[in-house]
């Protein structure tokens, strides 16, 4: 396996977005309009071409210059702990109009479109599960979707927590439960992880302040609306688990286990405006939250429907 990995994924304009996974010792550099990754074999990937850096090894030194380089050129830079689960995240500060104005917007937001926009999040959320139980030929579709159909205003009935205990015991069998040592966890854990860096990334590069979130309120977050955004994107993360947990047990999750779960933001899924990759998608649901904010209808958000596994192909 190859020690620095570049996945592409799918951006506007037909351009080409990749994600730089680096599980070994290297030393980054920037050289000119490229990172240099100096390794046993050098690599360079334009910086115009990167989404986000991976750092997966605790043996990887970058120079200051690279740090400046993500954040003029947009790049989220995840850092990885001694468990090699995503836990900080270097966000370019984009400074633009829309800063200032997207906070007022988001302090003066009222809690009744507030509670609105989360019901719409969660109802997405819960068609997703019941996609990915379809998917993964598992029962318990007809009665996902019964939920999805009641949730109210603000989730009042918790019909979100209901759906996830009936979806996590269709899925990975009645004895399964999130805080159990496995390596189906550890791989949820970590592509949530990889959704929820993406998705701060594009709030930030919007204007927005990621800590103001619409439903959650943590005072120790300083991502509770990428907390709110990411629910619809989790079903992908579970399908791919489930559909890769043959022969795991209590495994780690070793490093040819992470790249297909970062590769995941090139995954296609449909939006209202047609199929693209997940990673376009978030950018999409992005843009549509700031039209919530700037005073329309929750009708206005954009969010994706799982379709399957399959990697977003370029058109030539």
């Amino acid at each position: 396996m190859s020690s620095a990995t570049s996945t592409p994924l799918r951006r506007k304009n037909d351009v080409t977005w990749r994600s730089v996974m680096i599980s070994r010792p290297a030393t980054l550099r920037r050289e000119k309009f490229a990172l240099l990754i100096e390794q046993e074999q050098d690599a360079r990937v334009p910086f115009e071409d990167i989404a986000v850096i991976v750092l997966n090894h605790r043996e990887i030194t970058l120079t200051h210059s690279v740090l400046s380089a993500c954040g003029e050129y947009g790049i989220g830079l995840f850092s990885t702990g001694p468990t090699h689960h995503p836990n900080g995240v270097f966000l370019p500060f984009m400074p633009h109009s829309r800063a200032t104005r997207m906070l007022r917007l988001q302090l003066a937001l009222g809690k009744p479109a507030a509670k609105r926009a989360w019901q719409t999040i969660i109802q997405a959320k819960i068609q997703n599960q019941a996609d990915c139980l379809k998917l993964a030929d598992k029962s318990g579709m007809e009665r996902l979707e019964s939920l999805a159909r009641r949730v109210r205003s603000g989730d009042p009935d918790n019909l979100e927590s209901q759906a996830s205990a009936v979806y996590f015991r269709a899925l990975f069998g009645n004895d399964f439960h999130r805080g159990q040592p496995r390596w189906i966890n550890a791989a949820l854990d970590y592509g949530y992880a990889v959704f929820r860096a993406a998705i701060a990334r594009g709030l930030v590069a919007h204007g927005f302040l990621p800590a103001l979130g619409l439903f959650h309120a943590s005072e120790q977050n300083a991502f509770n609306l990428a907390d709110d955004l990411i629910e619809p994107y989790r079903p992908l993360v579970d399908l791919h688990v489930i559909e890769h947990s043959l022969g795991h047990g209590v495994d780690d999750l070793l490093p040819m286990d992470k790249v297909p779960l970062v590769s995941l933001l090139n995954v296609d899924m449909t939006m209202p405006r047609g199929t693209m990759s997940a990673l376009t998608a978030i950018e999409q649901a992005v843009e549509s939250l700031a039209r919530l904010y700037e005073g329309g209808s929750e009708t206005l958000l954009e969010l994706p429907r799982i379709i399957g596994l399959a990697l977003h192909q370029h058109e030539c």
